[in-house]
């Protein structure tokens, strides 16, 4: 518990500082008011992955301090980080890191995490991949696709006040449980440190939308996530492999959505700037003809609104993730049974035949 607390008190401080001294940095650190994604009407710090991975570095030398087994295991785990966070963390400063140079460096996280920590796949529940990936290449190819494609989901869902951070907080304490339960203390302690970091940002982050991940936090936390749940399925062979796909599947659904979206339906780049995830149809078409307030804060009060229902849809694939940890066949049922509800309630919502229950009272 105490790991916990020393990571949650540095951030929530680190934090605070960035938004008290805004001004000084607000020629290279705050987030642009234009865009498709930008629901916002004050410009607003956007570097808090720098709260986040300090909040980490300080809970790491603390364990290191104690002298634990796992010192070394933790110095490893964020120095594999540091290629995803920096490349984003640049883009928030300078914002002239193209997509591609991004996905580059967070598949050098990737394979920094295969080096240096032996994280690679060796298994999936998938039939036929598991075959494939008997061959070391593949494995490590799969292993790299899959961290960078979960880094990058991330990056993709942080688009309203509390969605990202809280959905990983959420997602970071299913995997601890899990390891708690199998007792892999690492990534137990690793995972709690990570909330500790997420939950402070959070404090500052939601209602009010006072400080963002940005790019840096949102790709350093879709890494620490990704990695975490690579080692866990490949270090306890007790844990199913569709278990960390289930707790992260709500971003990796958006994210693959997305793709298809963009390439087969607008026939544009599949990492092209896109407009229309779920939060934001939630947001246009559920909580805008429905919220009523003052015009200046009637854009935060609906940006602050939509972030809750993204986390009852991600608690709809954790809860039983955790329930079900062990069992392949029944994380593979509630795994296509959240791919066909996404896919239905975009449908419904898209066409503007939005669910009853989803509409508030007016």
């Amino acid at each position: 518990m105490e790991l916990v607390i020393i990571s949650f008190l540095t951030s929530v401080v680190a934090s605070l500082l960035v938004i008290r001294y805004t001004r000084g940095h607000a020629m290279f650190s705050v987030e642009l008011l234009d865009g498709p994604q930008r629901f916002h009407s004050e410009s607003v710090p956007r570097i808090g992955g720098v709260s986040l991975i300090l909040a980490a570095l300080v809970a790491f030398s603390y364990t290191a301090s104690t002298g634990s087994e796992d010192a070394i295991l933790r110095w490893l785990f964020l120095a594999a980080s540091l290629p995803a966070f920096l490349a984003g963390l640049v883009e928030d400063v300078a914002r002239n890191v193209s997509p591609h140079r991004r996905l580059l460096m967070n598949a050098a996280s990737a394979a920094l995490g295969i080096w240096l920590l032996d994280g690679v796949l060796t298994r999936t529940a998938i039939p036929g991949v598991d075959l494939l990936i008997r061959w070391y290449p593949v494995a490590v190819a799969l292993t790299v696709f899959a961290v960078t494609g979960v880094a990058n989901a991330i990056n993709i869902i942080d688009g309203f006040n509390g969605l990202a951070s809280m959905c990983v907080l959420i997602m970071l304490l299913a995997i601890g449980y899990v390891a708690f339960n199998v007792g892999d203390i690492f990534i137990l302690t690793t995972a709690l440190i990570l909330s500790g970091a997420v939950l402070g940002f959070f404090v500052w982050n939601f209602p009010a939308g006072l400080i963002f991940l940005g790019d840096g936090g949102a790709y350093f936390l879709g890494f620490t996530l990704a990695e975490l749940g690579v080692l866990l399925i490949e270090r306890n062979p007790s844990v199913s492999p569709l278990c960390p796909l289930l707790i992260c599947v709500y971003p990796i659904v958006e994210t693959v959505f997305s793709i298809y979206r963009r390439k087969f339906v607008r026939g544009v780049a599949a990492i092209a700037p896109d407009g229309i995830h779920l939060h934001t149809l939630l947001y246009r078409r559920v909580l805008r003809p429905a919220t009523h307030v003052q015009q200046d804060r009637r854009q935060m009060v609906r940006n602050s609104l939509t972030s809750p229902y993204l986390w009852a849809l991600c608690l709809a694939s954790v809860i039983p993730s955790i329930l079900w940890w062990d069992n392949t066949a029944v994380l593979s049922v509630f795994l296509l049974l959240f791919v066909v509800s996404y896919v239905f309630l975009y449908w419904r919502i898209l066409n503007f035949k939005t669910p009853k229950w989803l509409l508030l009272q007016r």
